[in-house]
Parts: C-alpha cells; structure tokens; sequence
C-alpha cells in the first residue's frame, strides 16, 4: 500500500472509495483511538466498479466508530443500509435536510434492488441462479435509526482529540462539506460543491484554512457551457412537441429534478413552451418536494415558485398509472429517477419510447462511465434495459448547464481563494481524467502540492 508522509503518523487517511471514479466516496481517517468514516458511498457505472459493492467492506464494519455523510446523494450514502447491515453500530451523522432526503432515497434503493432481482430472477437474465439485492429496504429503514442530526457549524465531538463540522456547500438541500480535525491537523471534505450562481441552491461557503483539502471533482476538465439550459430546454421540448412526440427527462430525484421544473414552469409562464402535459412519476421526488419546504434558508425558492414548480406537474405514485403512461403517447413530458438510466421507472419509459424518433430524451447532469446515460452521450443506438437490447431512435439531447456541481473554472476560484494552501489537495470523486486535470492546474497555475490518490490508499496527515 503506497503511503505519504505529509504530518502526524498517529492520523491517517484511507481512500476506500471515490478515488479513480466519481463514485463510491468513501474515505476512512484513522487516530490510534478513533476510526471516521467520511461518506458511504455506493459505487456505480462500469461493472468493475459495481462489483465492489459485493466485496466485503475494506475494514470490519463494527471497528468504525462514527460515520459523517456530506449529502443524500447514493454515490455518498448508498451504501449505509450495507455497512449497518453488516456490523456498524455507530452513529451517522448527517445535517437536518440530509437525513430527511436519506429517510426516502435508501429505502427507495433497496426497494429498487429488490426489484431488480426479482425480474432478473423472473425473466432469466442474471448470471446467479438466485440474484440476491445489495440490500433491502427493510435493511434500509433499519439504518436509519442510526442517524443522528447535526446543524452547520455546529462542531461535534467524536473522541480523544477528533471533532467535525458542517460547512455549508450549495449542491442539494442539506449538503455540507466536512471539517474534521484530528491530532493537532484539519482535513476539509468538500464533499460535492455547489455552484456560485445555481438557480436554486444558496453558494457553497468559501474554503477556510485547513492543513488537507480532499476535493470532489467531476468537472475538472471541463466548463459548463455558456447557453442559458432554459433555451436548450425551451428547444427540445418545442420541437418534440411539434411532432407529437415525448420528452422523457431521467433526473436525480433530488436536486435536479427541482431544477428542471424550475426551467420548465419558468419557460411555461413566458410562453416559450406549449402547454403539453408534463408527469412528475417518481415517488422519491413528490416527497422531497415537501423536504424543500421545510428548510427555506437553504435555497434561493420562495414559497410561489415552489408552488408553480409543483403546480406544474401531474404527480403520479401509483406503479399502474406509471405503466399508463407508456400507452398514453405524446405529446407530453415525463420526468422520472434515475438520472443515469442506471434504474427506476424511466427506465420502462425508455423501452416504450426509446424506438420512436419523434420522441426525445434529456440528459441533465453529468452521466458516469459505464452507465446508460454514459452511452447515449456515446451515440449508442441501443441500450441493454431488462436483459434485453432496446433500439434508440429519439432524439438524445444533455444540457450540461443544469448541473449543480461547480465545473473546472468554478472549482478552481474556490480552492485557489483559501487564506493559505493547504499542505496537499487530493483531487477525488471524478473520473482519473478529470481529477489529473485539476492537480495538473493547481500545481501549474498555483505552484502548490496536488495528488490524485489511488483506490485504497493510505496517506499520512
């Protein structure tokens, strides 16, 4: 195991996830009294990656003490149902509005696992005579109760020496870049960051001093591009419209699909959209709706257009009106998780309406290698849904524009504005390409020490 001497021998950092992919954040500081997990992170996309899920847990799960999530996004909470499953018996900490959306997405995760196996089970698909789930949503609901609240800024204590805090970071509601200081050294987590100008989210707060940056960064090598999403919006769903056709939207029931009825019910108000039906058909979105209501002082939303943004939308639960939707036709807009295509109901919308060109379907956000997502920005003329291949012929259209992470120029702006450098920027939860971008600039433009660690890495702080 490589190891870098960079302080205290006493405190090190392992890299269990999240480096070399932009999944999977999971990173483990060890005191010679105290083991903390950052993150729990699932890992997603190509199949090498999945498959860690399935590997036992680096380090026995009941010798970690603490957990601290940055946000409810699965690539950072996904796995906790497994690890309390498996032994942990400590606490997860994790801001009010995190542990809100948590309390619907990971049961929302095992539920979709479950599923999934039976299918595969049912229609023959999977290489195990019996496809067994990451988890369930029983082991889900079960993890829960292991959650405990904790405010921003508000330093919490977790043993001899090591304490935490939440840093507000944009990106979701609740999310939070972590503070950890442990042996006389901090270690700043940014977990994902937010976007200065997003149209939703409050900016992430300005770095402060800290002796270790570990940086998320899935837009290191690339800047969002300067056309307004509303006008890539207004476009497709105009088009599309006129040909009778379906605009399928696969969006993150959390965050993304809050900004894509923002743009929708804003684009409608002024007439730049034909007013065609548009169906909110996932669950876990209706119910963060109501999460966003109740923590006001995180985003830029006033109670009106939260109600237009919801107004906008017919809110379907039930799975029968979901299989309706594949017969009903267009014109219409149908949002629905995953954001990736890596599962949930969008995906029964694809194999309806995937075939037709006169339907469309709208990337909104950044789509990891390995994934159906990831293929469709690759010109894929198929993807393997079901166990089946299922021909796309509508039309494929991302707007990189709706993404709620800072891109390349805006993370760069916000490390680089630190009161001091830190002593070593580990560039993480990013595709090696990406992540090699940003330590290249940082150490070019800056002149300062950047490393993009390995997977299972263990650096000294």
């Amino acid at each position: 195991m490589v190891e870098h001497k960079t302080g205290d021998p006493g405190v090190t950092l392992r890299f269990l996830g999240g480096a070399d992919t932009v999944t999977g954040s999971r990173f483990l500081i060890e005191t010679p009294s105290t083991r903390v997990l950052v993150d729990c992170g699932m890992f997603q996309g190509l199949k090498v990656l999945r498959e860690r899920n399935r590997a036992p847990f680096p380090v026995r799960p009941d010798s970690i003490d603490a957990v601290v999530l940055t946000h409810a996004h699965l690539d950072h909470t996904g796995y906790v149902p497994a690890l309390v499953r498996d032994g942990f018996r400590g606490p997860v900490y994790a801001t009010p509005g995190t542990t809100d959306l948590a309390a619907i997405m990971l049961p929302d995760s095992g539920y979709l696992a479950e599923e999934e196996a039976r299918r595969a089970a049912r229609y023959g698909y999977s290489k195990h005579a019996r496809p067994r789930p990451l988890y369930t949503a029983a082991d889900a609901e079960r993890s829960l109760e292991s959650f405990v609240r904790v405010d921003f800024d508000a330093p919490q204590e977790l043993g001899e020496g090591v304490r935490f805090t939440m840093i507000p970071a944009g990106h979701i509601l609740g999310a939070a870049g972590v503070r950890l200081e442990a042996g006389g050294r901090s270690v700043r987590f940014t977990g994902d960051l937010g976007r200065r100008h997003d149209p939703l989210m409050l900016p992430p707060r300005p770095l402060e001093q800290a002796n270790v940056l570990v940086t998320e960064s899935t837009y290191g090598d690339r800047l969002h591009p300067d056309q307004a999403p509303e006008d890539v919006l207004a476009g497709i769903v105009t088009r599309t419209a006129k040909r009778g056709g379906v605009v399928l939207i696969p969006a993150f029931a959390v965050g993304r699909t809050e900004t894509v009825l923002y743009h929708l019910s804003r684009l409608l108000e002024s007439g730049r959209i034909p007013d065609i039906p548009v169906y909110l058909n996932s669950p876990m979105a209706i119910d963060a709706a109501a999460i966003y209501q109740r923590y006001p002082q995180e985003h830029r939303l006033d109670a009106r257009a939260l109600r237009r943004m919801y107004g906008l939308a017919r809110l379907v639960r039930d799975p029968d009106e979901s299989r309706l939707l594949n017969l009903r036709g267009g014109p219409m807009i149908i949002l629905s998780a995953s954001g990736m295509l890596t599962g949930g109901r969008i995906l029964h919308h694809v194999v309806a309406y995937g075939s037709d060109r006169r339907n469309a379907i709208v990337l909104t956000g950044y789509q990891a290698v390995g994934t159906r997502g990831s293929a469709l920005l690759s010109g894929a003329d198929s993807l393997r849904i079901f166990g089946a291949d299922v021909p796309i012929h509508a039309e494929v259209v991302s707007i990189d524009g709706m993404s709620a992470h800072a891109d390349a120029d805006e993370l760069f702006s916000w490390i680089a504005a630190a009161p001091r450098p830190p002593d070593v920027v580990y560039p993480v939860h990013g595709e090696r390409v990406a992540s090699d971008a940003l330590r290249a600039r940082l150490q070019r433009s800056l002149g300062w020490r950047a490393r993009t660690p390995e997977h299972l890495e263990r650096v000294r702080i």
